[in-house]
C-alpha cells in the first residue's frame, strides 16, 4: 500500500511537471503576442496621428495662402485723383492730365507709369523713385481723336486706360525701367486708372483741380531745369588770388636779379 501511494505521488508530481512548462509557454506566448499587438496598434494609431497633422497642416496653409490673395494689396502710393485721369475734351489736339503720387512707406518706392495706348499717349515723368514722403506731380499727355458719327463730347468714350506700378528699393539710386524686369516678383499694380473727359468751357471742380496740378507740374518742371545752387564754401576773388600770387612772383625774380648783380 505504501508502495502505491508513492508511486501515485510520483506520478502526480511528474504530471504537475509536465504540465507547467506548458501552461507557463502558453501564457508568456499569448503574452509576447498581445503585447506586440498593442505596440502594433499603438504605433498604427502614431503614424495615423501625424497623417492627420501634416494633412491639416497642408490644408491650413493653402487656406492662409488662398486667403492671403484675397485680401488687398497695401498701397505704397497715395495717387490723387485716386482711380481716374481727367482730361479737357478737345477732339484733335493734344491735352495733357495730372496726378499727384505720393510715397506713404518708410522705405523708397519706383513708380512706373504703363499705357494701352503707347503711341497716343506718354507720360513726363514715366517713372522715378520717391524718398519716404516725397511727392510728385506727373503730367499725361494724350491726343484726343476726333469724334466719329457726330457723336457728343459727353457721350464720347475712351478705352485707353494707364497703369501704376510700384516696387520697393534700397535706398537712393537711379531710376532705369528695368527695375521691375529683374524684380517682378515684387511688383505691385497700384491702380488702373481710367480716362475721363471735362469740357473746358464748363468750369467744374475737377477742372480747376486739374489746372492747378498742370500749374505746380510746371513750375516742378521749370525748377528742375534751373542749375542747382551752390551749397559748398565758396571762394571770393578768386582773380585777386592769382593777381597776388602774380605779383609775389614777379617780386621773387626782381630780388634774385638785385642779388646776383650784388654779387657780381
Amino acid at each position: 500500500m505504501a508502495v502505491a501511494s508513492e508511486k501515485t505521488g510520483a506520478e502526480g508530481k511528474v504530471w504537475s511537471l509536465c504540465k507547467m512548462p506548458f501552461w507557463q509557454t502558453s501564457i508568456a506566448s499569448s503574452s509576447s503576442s498581445s503585447s506586440f499587438a498593442s505596440s502594433a496598434t499603438v504605433s498604427g494609431q502614431h503614424q495615423s496621428h501625424q497623417a492627420v497633422e501634416r494633412s491639416s497642416l497642408h490644408s491650413s496653409i493653402a487656406v492662409s495662402s488662398m486667403a492671403k490673395s484675397f485680401l488687398p494689396t497695401r498701397r505704397r502710393l497715395r495717387l490723387d485723383p485716386s482711380n481716374k485721369l481727367f482730361f479737357p475734351y478737345e477732339p484733335g489736339k493734344q491735352v495733357r492730365s495730372a496726378i499727384g503720387i505720393k510715397n506713404t512707406c518708410k522705405s523708397h518706392v519706383a513708380f512706373k507709369f504703363q499705357t494701352t495706348a503707347p503711341k497716343s499717349c506718354y507720360m513726363r515723368p514715366p517713372g522715378g523713385i520717391l524718398a519716404p514722403g516725397e511727392s510728385v506731380v506727373a503730367t499725361v499727355f494724350k491726343f484726343v481723336e476726333p469724334p466719329e458719327n457726330n457723336e457728343k463730347p459727353t457721350d464720347h468714350k475712351s478705352k485707353v486706360k494707364f497703369k501704376i506700378m510700384s516696387l520697393k528699393v534700397k535706398g537712393e539710386m537711379d531710376y532705369v525701367p528695368e527695375l521691375f524686369d529683374e524684380q517682378r516678383d515684387q511688383v505691385a499694380v497700384e491702380q488702373i486708372l481710367r480716362v475721363i473727359f471735362l469740357d473746358p468751357e464748363r468750369p467744374s471742380p475737377a477742372m480747376e483741380k486739374l489746372k492747378r496740378q498742370l500749374a505746380e507740374a510746371d513750375a516742378a518742371l521749370e525748377a528742375s531745369k534751373k542749375p542747382p545752387e551752390e551749397t559748398g564754401p565758396r571762394i571770393v576773388g578768386e582773380g585777386l588770388v592769382i593777381d597776388e600770387w602774380k605779383e609775389r612772383r614777379e617780386r621773387y625774380l626782381a630780388r634774385q636779379q638785385v642779388e646776383g648783380v650784388d654779387s657780381v
